[in-house]
């Protein structure tokens, strides 16, 4: 929700000796940002808009499906106080649907069709892509499988590989298995991953450190936590392994914005989108984080592979039985949730 920080009000008249001088304060614009990413991941580009806009941003951090449902209970109430939504996935963008408001077009055209939302509700802001990382002192890349079924139907992985249930990646991961795959598939696959016996961390920067150190061989991460980790250490024997086209193992997720319905400045809330779609934001994202640049023209960088996005649409929650609140608990009852 916009708000004005006016400090004049409270201007504080200071006898500078001899001076005279009397210091007031100005007027500040704030707008509230909901983020489903970290701040590790988005504080550093929200400083930089902070710095060259001028505009105070009061960011929320928080699980992406626990904010959609704050979101969906505050539109209920008829109180918006989100600006901004940043979810990890598309996945919240279609469980809010009324909540969010139509995007400029000049904003959605930023990025191609297949990477924001059919009724403009939602634009594309970074990329990325599962993957199964490893322990290059362990592991032959030759043995790794073009499935990410084949990986849990294989013994050799057990108590060897690293899994984050309660994070909210996996969860897109799986939710968007329960929509290419159905709901048996996905419950049979968490079922064998669960016989693996694997070794549960709290998020994939966790996991891709235990692979570098041997602690598990393999892990089921973001591609670019790994990039990240070889930018600090070069010499961590870690790789990602890419599994085929159309797998589920290799699913592409989008992290996507949206302005809330119901905020008070919508200009301002386009004004944090639009920048985080311009060059300076984009090549943080490719620079930084090693995602996806989603606008064209925008390369990635430290070796990322370039990688065309197919449609990444929003997953119309309406006609997932049980929505995100289902996905969790599948993860929950295969013992996977920790």
């Amino acid at each position: 929700m916009k708000r004005s920080t006016n400090r004049s009000a409270a201007c504080i008249a200071i006898a500078a000796l001899a001076l005279g001088a009397t210091a007031c304060g100005d007027d500040t614009e704030t707008i509230t940002l909901y983020s489903g990413r970290s701040d590790g991941l988005i504080q550093p580009i929200i400083d930089r808009f902070e710095e060259e806009s001028g505009i105070d941003v009061e960011v929320k951090y928080g699980d992406t499906a626990d904010l959609a449902l704050l979101i969906d209970e505050e539109a209920r109430a008829g109180r918006a106080e989100a600006d901004v939504y940043l979810s990890q996935s598309p996945g919240a963008m279609g469980f809010l649907d009324g909540d969010l408001t139509q995007l400029p077009d000049d904003t959605l055209d930023l990025v191609d069709p297949a990477t924001r939302d059919a009724d403009g509700r939602w634009v594309g802001i970074s990329g990325r892509q599962r993957v199964l990382v490893y322990n290059t002192d362990a592991v032959d890349p030759a043995d790794l499988p073009d499935s990410v079924f084949d990986v849990v139907s294989d013994d050799r992985w057990s108590g060897q590989i690293g899994v984050a249930g309660g994070n909210g990646s996996f969860q897109d991961f799986i939710t968007a298995m329960r929509f290419t795959e159905g709901e048996e598939v996905t419950e049979d696959f968490l079922a064998d991953l669960a016989e693996l016996d694997p070794v549960a961390y709290p998020n994939n920067n966790a996991i891709v450190a235990a692979v570098g150190r041997g602690e598990v061989e393999v892990g089921l991460v973001n591609h670019y936590y790994n990039f990240r980790a070889l930018a600090e250490d070069p010499d961590q024997p870690s790789a990602n392994h890419r599994f085929a086209d159309g797998d589920p193992g290799s699913t592409l997720i989008v992290t996507a914005a949206a302005i809330v319905e119901g905020t008070d400045d919508p200009e301002l809330a386009d004004q944090l989108i639009e920048f985080l779609l311009d060059e300076e934001g984009q090549t943080y994202f490719a620079n930084e984080t090693f995602e996806y640049p989603l606008v064209p023209g925008v390369p990635t960088a430290g070796g990322v592979e370039e990688i065309e996005f197919s449609d990444v649409g929003s997953l119309d929650l309406d006609e997932l039985e049980g929505g995100l609140e289902r996905t969790r608990e599948l993860i929950a009852a295969a013992g996977l949730e920790t």
